[in-house]
């Protein structure tokens, strides 16, 4: 007679073939990279033919625009422009400005970068996790630790790179990290992301460091991750524990990480080379002192 209640699998063999997995996994993380890679770039039409109805949502309101919503944005794009153009005159001014003073100093010019704009095709549904993915891979050229700005400021770092799409760590979760500095007194510190989408903090500030809240936080340019001069934040609260050794400093992100939908790759600039010390044995001899050694190759 067959039995009605037939004894499975213990829950001891269970949970110990679950720990051996686990361990597994975790020493060959770093092997199953290629694999994560492959995977990624065979789902990349998958998402996408996910992207479709929201393209076509877009296409349906753009052609339904009314004449009268058409106009509005021409006045406001136009008087946009003129307010564009005003500051560029003022900014033409103060590149020249700043390129003679580099050649006074014999710093070398920064070339203007590779830039390309890129959409946002889908934002990570982990709360614990703060990244998006974008429409362009490898094929265009982007690489793992680029740089990835708004209109406003810094977004984040490319973190993976498949063939179509690659996704983007923004600067909010809580294992990014980006060096800063004080555009008031060129105070430099390293920010860091909070796990809050709309805060990121400074951290180990000493108390007597001169930090004021509404100061602007830039990228100041070390690590050679993040080129310098990005606006990435802006201080919005200080702490200072007598119990503690560094001031709690919190902050807010000036890109609008929420709602973000186009954002623009940044490559490093290539043309850019180290100047070469001038040696004293480079420095040629000056005239006065050719003449006087003429003068006294005569006399003798």
């Amino acid at each position: 007679m067959k039995p009605i209640f037939v004894r499975g699998i213990s829950q001891q063999f269970r949970l110990t073939l679950a720990i051996i997995l686990s361990v597994v996994l975790l020493i060959a993380n770093d092997r199953l990279d290629p694999i994560r890679q492959s995977i990624s770039s065979v789902l990349s039409p998958l998402q996408y033919l996910a992207n479709v109805p929201g393209v076509l949502l877009d296409w349906s309101a753009d052609s339904i625009a009314t004449r009268n919503m058409l106009a509005i944005q021409n006045k406001e794009l136009m008087r946009q422009q003129l307010l564009m153009s005003e500051r560029l005159q003022r900014f033409e001014h103060l590149r020249q400005e700043n390129e003679r003073l580099r050649a006074l100093l014999g710093s070398p010019v920064h070339m203007d970068s590779r830039k390309v704009v890129a959409e946002v095709m889908e934002v990570a549904s982990d709360p614990f996790r703060h990244y998006v993915v974008l429409n362009h891979g490898a094929r265009t050229g982007v690489f793992v630790g680029q740089s990835v700005v708004d209109a406003k400021g810094v977004v984040g770092q490319v973190v993976e790179v498949s063939e179509l799409t690659s996704r983007v760590l923004l600067l909010t979760d809580t294992s990014h990290g980006i060096p800063v500095r004080i555009t008031r007194n060129d105070v430099r510190a390293i920010a860091q992301g909070t796990g809050d989408i709309d805060e990121i903090e400074l951290r180990h500030v000493a108390k007597s460091t001169d930090v004021k809240v509404g100061d602007l936080l830039v990228t100041s340019g070390l690590g050679k991750r993040f080129p310098e001069g990005y606006p990435v934040a802006r201080v919005m609260n200080i702490s200072r524990d007598a119990g503690q050794s560094y001031s709690v400093i919190s902050a807010q992100p000036l890109a609008a990480l929420d709602r973000i939908r186009y954002v623009l790759l940044i490559w490093p600039d290539e043309d850019l080379e180290s100047p070469k010390p001038t040696l004293v044995s480079d420095i040629p001899p000056l005239e006065a002192d050719a003449e006087l050694e003429t003068e006294t190759e005569v006399s003798q």
